[in-house]
């Protein structure tokens, strides 16, 4: 019995990987892609070789365009949330009427409706598009903001939070929908990094706008607090109102790239998906299930709940504590106090993603940054000295900012889906966080859930 060593030729499938790149030139790169062939070989090599000169204009045009907008959306619906903190600091609780825990069921009810509109507010993003969907939340809960202006009592306030959460619940996962749509993996890192770097910036700015803001006697008819609130939700209004316009909402749909670049754009995403039909999937059960509870999304999401505990811990709270330790300081000078601490927080923000990029290694960076919150607590705990205590706030700030998540699923559909599931989980660290807990035993949790990260890795 002889065995036949012929080549055997390939049965032609539209479905095929290509191996040909004499078939993959100019124009044809984009059909392929389109008609869900990724241009690679059985190992997933890449076979089509596009233009570097081109590619990095294209990458350019798209930083320009594309970033900037959705920093933007994500610094101010971070400040929108937590600038509640500063207008503590300038009398909202006296204002109020609001004793006990008043103030931290106010900050719990927002978490309520994020966490229960996560994932619906995924499904509509993917419905929409994120070019619409982004655009039109932002323009939500900045109205949202300036209605918190006009609040009187605690009910009041606590049905504008809920409003707010609603609004703000597919913000994040939508953005790094958003965001695959226009990068490969390895550009996608990066970018994501610099968008979750608005959350400590928003700490940071959110306590100069403050300070600026309460050196105004009025804004129009409204006073102290209550000027916070209306001029940051009326530029969270404007910003919404621009989106529209700098947010496109898929690269073939780009008014500012030609025709050439739209080919461009969709195929150099396209190539490295193997196996997939359309460049964006189908909302489909099947993988919604698969992203929802996949194991290590499971093992992501309770890491993201125990840290997201200390980073809200930290953005809420951060004006209070800067109280304590400088309670002789006036209102403005303490709101300043609460900037450094997020300066350095983004420099680990942008610091570790880059390290991970550098070095293509992720999750011994998740493990890295727990010990930097347990040294802060440990430090603010066990001394009453002002200034120890609020270096301690540097180290909290540097170790809880810089976890994130990257999703890597699979598909559009899936890796939506996936990315909400982990924010989700997060959210309900947030709901946890407003209450009496013990904080050393929350982050050496935390450390014990970035080990179990790193066993399924």
């Amino acid at each position: 019995m002889t065995s036949d060593t012929t080549p055997v030729e390939p049965v032609p499938d539209e479905k095929a990987v290509f191996h040909n790149k004499e078939a993959l030139v100019g124009g044809d790169a984009h059909f392929v892609a389109e008609g869900g062939q990724a241009a690679t070989d059985q190992y997933g090599r890449a076979l089509v070789e596009f233009d570097r000169a081109a590619e990095r204009r294209l990458l350019w045009k798209i930083d320009l365009y594309i970033v900037p907008s959705v920093a933007l959306m994500y610094l101010f619906c971070f400040i929108d949330r937590a600038n509640i903190g500063n207008a503590k600091l300038a009398g909202l609780e006296d204002d109020l009427g609001l004793k006990g825990y008043d103030y931290n069921t106010a900050l719990s009810v927002f978490f309520i409706s994020y966490i229960v509109f996560e994932i619906p507010c995924n499904i509509a993003c993917k419905w929409l598009g994120p070019g619409w969907f982004l655009p039109t939340t932002t323009l939500g809960f900045g109205i949202c903001s300036l209605g918190t202006a006009f609040v009187n009592d605690l009910k009041a306030m606590c049905g504008v939070r809920f409003l707010l959460g609603v609004f703000e619940a597919g913000m994040m996962p939508g953005i790094a929908y958003y965001l695959s749509r226009w990068y490969r993996r390895s550009e996608l890192a990066f970018r994501l990094a610099l968008y979750i770097l608005m959350a400590p910036l928003a700490g940071a700015f959110g306590g100069l706008l403050a300070s600026a803001i309460l050196t105004l006697d009025h804004f129009g008819s409204l006073h102290t607090w209550r000027q916070i609130f209306a001029i940051e939700g009326i530029i969270t209004i404007g910003i919404g109102l621009m989106t529209f316009i700098t947010c496109t909402d898929r690269p073939e749909t780009a008014r500012w790239l030609s025709q050439e670049e739209k080919n461009l754009a969709v195929a150099r995403v396209k190539s490295e998906r193997i196996a997939t039909t359309e460049v964006l999937d189908k909302i489909d059960l099947a993988k919604t299930m698969r992203g929802i509870f996949n194991p290590i999304t499971i093992v992501s999401g309770f890491t993201f709940l125990l840290n997201n505990i200390t980073v809200q811990g930290l953005a809420f709270f951060a004006p209070t504590i800067v109280k304590t330790i400088y309670p002789h300081d006036s209102v403005v000078s303490q709101q300043l106090h609460t900037v450094p601490p997020y300066v350095v927080g983004g420099f680990f923000t942008v610091l570790f993603p880059w390290l991970s990029w550098h070095f293509d290694r992720r999750l011994i960076f998740y493990i890295i940054a727990p010990p930097l919150m347990i040294a802060g607590y440990i430090m603010f705990l066990a001394t009453d000295l002002p200034h120890v205590r609020y270096g301690a706030t540097f180290l909290i700030a540097s170790g809880s900012f810089a976890f994130g998540a990257l999703c890597n699923a699979n598909s559009s559909a899936k890796r939506r889906l996936r990315y909400g599931t982990l924010v989700r989980y997060r959210n309900n660290g947030h709901a946890w966080q407003y209450w009496r807990i013990d904080c050393d035993l929350v982050v050496l949790a935390i450390r014990w859930a970035g080990l179990s990260h790193w066993k399924w890795a």
